[in-house]
């Protein structure tokens, strides 16, 4: 990632255990964490994190992984609890100078493949999703137990807690879509799934610290772009740099109901256009390739995460990144 000119990396939160398995993951041997009684959402936690990428030269900038929230979004006894823990993780972040915190509403499971591994050009492997397939599994919770509007209220709730503190750390909070975008999944309500939902998740705060994560593989596939009402690109024009402190660089193809992730230059988004429309608002937050292909020699441990894929993606995204805001050596 250095030899391709990356300086900056998004990270999770990786606490007491994690840590040695973080470590080797970028190469390091004979080092023994010395916190691992220490939460993974706290300051000496996150510190150290922040250490070990520096250590290989990146400023870690945006973590998109948070304290335990579920009984948060389920409205349920012990969220205050939970939310002191995520406020404990924005003042962390704030003191350690990283900007952006990732988070998800989606309750009980998080992002959902049914295959990790399939062919796509030149035999590279993809992840894709059939909702019929997924929805056979076993129930998340059992159906009408959660309502939407419960957990639209959560999120204010949640938001109207946190929100205060973000803007006195400096950090910036970006609620990422629903993936897939839909809108029940195994009894569980999925609130952000539409472009729509979005606008009103914005309503809830007007505050430049309550923000998206504008994940493309997933808004691409909304109701709203899908059916041809908007673009990828106007979205983004219509709500502005700043409210969007983190981009998802990735594309599908197909719908909610049957889709498979791709190469960059090979979805169904005009990735040309919405590389302009972020030009043209001003976005200069975060951005990473998120999802990429498994290619040849790679072992598909990691689904989605390998190498050479980001490389190729981040190559595409470093093209586009000139072609649209102009190559650094020619800017003002």
């Amino acid at each position: 990632m250095k030899q391709a000119g990356v300086n900056h990396a998004v990270g999770i939160l990786n606490g007491g255990e994690h840590d040695q398995t973080m470590f080797q993951s970028v190469g390091g041997a004979g080092w023994e964490p010395d916190h691992r009684d220490e939460a993974p959402w706290s300051l000496p936690a996150i510190k150290h994190d922040k250490e070990v990428f520096a250590q290989w030269g990146f400023d870690l900038v945006a973590i998109e992984d948070t304290a335990p929230i579920d009984k948060i979004r389920l409205g349920l006894e012990g969220r205050d609890q939970q939310i002191d823990q995520v406020i404990e993780q924005i003042r962390a972040m704030g003191a350690l100078g990283i900007e952006v915190l990732s988070y998800n509403w989606m309750a009980c499971s998080s992002w959902a493949r049914t295959d990790i591994a399939i062919p796509d050009r030149g035999g590279a492997l993809v992840t894709g999703y059939v909702r019929e397939v997924a929805q056979a599994g076993p129930q998340l919770r059992a159906e009408g137990e959660t309502s939407p509007e419960s957990m639209w209220e959560a999120l204010e709730y949640f938001l109207q807690a946190v929100v205060p503190e973000a803007e006195r750390a400096g950090v910036k909070l970006a609620l990422h879509p629903d993936d897939p975008p839909q809108f029940i999944d195994r009894g569980v309500p999925r609130i952000m799934s539409s472009v729509a939902a979005f606008e009103r998740a914005l309503r809830l705060s007007d505050s430049d610290s309550h923000g998206i994560t504008f994940c493309q593989g997933n808004f691409a596939l909304m109701d709203e772009i899908l059916s041809g009402a908007t673009t990828m690109a106007d979205v983004i024009r219509g709500i502005g740099a700043s409210r969007i402190p983190f981009v998802h660089f990735r594309d599908i193809r197909g719908t909610v109901e049957k889709f498979q992730e791709t190469f960059h230059d090979d979805g169904q988004t005009d990735m040309a256009a919405c590389f302009q429309a972020y030009s043209d608002i001003g976005f200069d937050g975060v951005m990473r390739p998120d999802h990429v292909p498994t290619l040849e020699g790679e072992s598909n441990e990691r689904p989605g995460y390998h190498m050479l894929g980001r490389l190729f993606a981040i190559g595409y995204i470093r093209g586009l990144e000139h072609a649209a805001y102009g190559h650094p050596a020619s800017r003002a």
